[in-house]
């Protein structure tokens, strides 16, 4: 019988049911229809897909590159170990990089192109046009959020307009004294390494600068030197491994696949661990600013009163960093709790990890180099020659640092923290005799544009003259970028400085430093930052203070 027959009594009875036979037909034109509609919006989307896939084939095929294969491209050349990554992309460099220092390659069906040249890089950074980040971002995103790292667009702008006054150098010369505390403790933690043939610089360092991060920034002592085994530290190390795997495995990049991968938990743990650590700094003086900020609504705001309320609660300039976040939040109609969360752990990572990498490269290429050490220190003696030689820097001895702060220089062009730089091609740009279509992702490979041996001659070599105001005036702007250039450069790099100056200053007025290994040997890693696979090994003797 059929249900639907308004004969179905009598339907039985009746070879075939005219009313049955009409709604099944109906239905199968139903189903044409819909299969047509279907297979006109598939074929627009393929016909969209491919007159873009073919565009990007037209103008980067002119582009050279190695051979790349059907729906994989180039992953196979570049899903590999992570020190080899480094080795390799310098490598194509090499191999396939045109005059204009440009090169090609595809990660799956997305196209890169990887920029070594200071003209050819300027054209990406120096304008708005390609500001946003490329889509290798995306896997910062579960720890950082959209903050000002990996945020694009008006809210982009709008964090840059309320981070960059917290750079201020009336503010930064509140945390000189910090540095000093810190770095006094490292320099004591130091002394038990004295009798050993060699050790690892990394860790040390490392606790160092989230000790200085956590107090400058966020107004909290963790005492991370004194507790060695940090978990948050271990934590960074890993997520650096499981973004730069995610980054370069086609499997891995599809969150289908990565949810079900190993990676996936040690991501949650990691996360778990750096988001716990992060709320645990932040929370006790977001608590104490809104109340600061609901007495202040009360009372006068005279300066009596707030100089006699900021010594009662013990609120000084140095919580600039959250204070400002916090009163730009307006109880959360501008940056919600989430949004100061994002920034907290932005600039958590983005404040101790990359410092700590120039920190170490920088003693390490010192003890390589005990000629230009002895240079360093000369320059120190006379900054403290006068009155007490064992006190602690101030604004101006940081400042004085000139031939030190060469060193740095020289030591990021040579391992620059953060190796390379994404961007997402906003429209096409002309690179020399080659078109760059927009919706390519370009590349700066900041280790490969550190060694054009056009502009840095002899470029392997350790030279700190390089940086001497004369051979600097000479050089183009975008020759050099240990913390980008353009619009979205680093806000924090004069923090930075100054902090490197400190720690490396505190440690070579107290030792001599020696490399314990040779540059040749070491086998690099470019994940989050630039670090040496094995570590940094040093030796320390004390040094003489006659």
């Amino acid at each position: 019988m059929h249900s639907k027959c308004i004969f179905r009594e009598h339907c039985n009875k009746i070879p075939i049911c005219l009313t049955c036979t009409h709604w099944e037909s109906e239905i199968y034109k139903l189903k044409i229809v819909l299969m047509l509609i279907f297979g006109v919006l598939l074929s627009r989307i393929l016909q969209k897909w491919w007159c873009k896939k073919r565009r990007f084939l037209k103008y980067l095929g002119r582009i050279p590159g190695p051979l790349s294969m059907p729906l994989v491209g180039n992953l196979i050349q570049l899903s590999s170990d992570h020190a080899e990554l480094f080795t390799r992309l310098m490598g194509m460099r090499l191999m396939w990089g045109s005059r204009e220092g440009i090169n090609k390659a595809w990660v799956g069906q997305m196209p890169y192109v990887f920029l070594s040249k200071a003209s050819t890089v300027e054209l990406i950074l120096g304008t708005t046009r390609h500001i946003d980040k490329s889509s290798d971002y995306q896997y910062l995103r579960p720890w950082l959020g959209t903050g000002l790292l990996t945020s694009s667009g008006p809210k982009w702008h709008s964090r840059r307009k309320i981070l960059t006054p917290t750079f201020h150098f009336n503010i930064l010369d509140d945390f000189v004294q910090v540095f000093g505390e810190q770095t006094e403790i490292l320099v004591k933690k130091l002394v038990s390494r004295i009798d050993e043939p060699s050790f690892n610089l990394f860790p040390l360092i490392t606790l160092c600068t989230l000790d200085i991060i956590c107090e400058t920034a966020m107004g909290r002592r963790i005492s991370a030197q004194n507790r060695s085994n940090s978990e948050y530290v271990k934590a960074i190390l890993e997520m650096g491994y499981i973004i730069q795997t995610r980054q370069t495995s086609y499997l891995h990049s599809i969150n289908f696949f990565f949810r079900m991968s190993p990676l996936y938990k040690k991501q949650k743990k990691c996360l778990e661990i750096l988001h716990n650590f992060s709320k645990k700094v932040r929370l006790p003086f977001i608590s104490t600013l809104i109340l600061k900020l609901m007495i202040l609504n009360l009372l006068s705001r005279s300066s009596i009163i707030i100089f006699l309320f900021s010594f009662f609660f013990s609120v000084k300039k140095r919580l600039a960093f959250l204070d400002l976040l916090i009163i730009a939040s307006e109880n959360g109609s501008t940056l919600s709790d989430n949004d100061i969360r994002e920034e907290v752990d932005t600039f958590m990572f983005e404040g101790h990890d990359t410092t700590s990498s120039s920190v170490c490269w920088t003693l390490f290429l010192l003890g390589c180099h005990l000629d230009i050490q002895e240079k360093v220190v000369n320059e120190l003696n006379t900054i403290f020659s006068e009155g007490n030689q064992h006190r602690r820097p101030t604004m101006q001895d940081l400042k004085n640092m000139r031939y030190l702060e060469m060193c740095i220089k020289e030591s990021l062009r040579l391992y620059p923290s953060v190796p390379l730089l994404g961007r997402r091609v906003g429209e096409d740009v002309q690179i020399g005799k080659y078109l760059v279509p927009k919706g390519s992702t370009a590349t700066i490979i900041i280790p490969a544009l550190h060694r054009d041996p056009e502009v840095f001659s002899n470029p392997e070599s350790f030279d700190p003259e390089r940086f001497s105001p004369m051979n600097c005036a000479k050089r183009h702007p975008y020759a050099y970028l240990p913390f980008s250039a353009g619009p979205r450069n680093c806000i924090g790099q004069k923090f930075a400085m100054l902090e490197e100056k400190a720690v490396i200053s505190a440690v070579l007025r107290t030792y001599v430093v020696e490399a314990a290994e040779r540059r040749e040997d070491l086998s690099i890693t470019t994940e989050l930052v630039t670090r040496a696979e094995n570590g940094l090994h040093i030796r320390i003797k004390r040094r003489s203070t006659n």
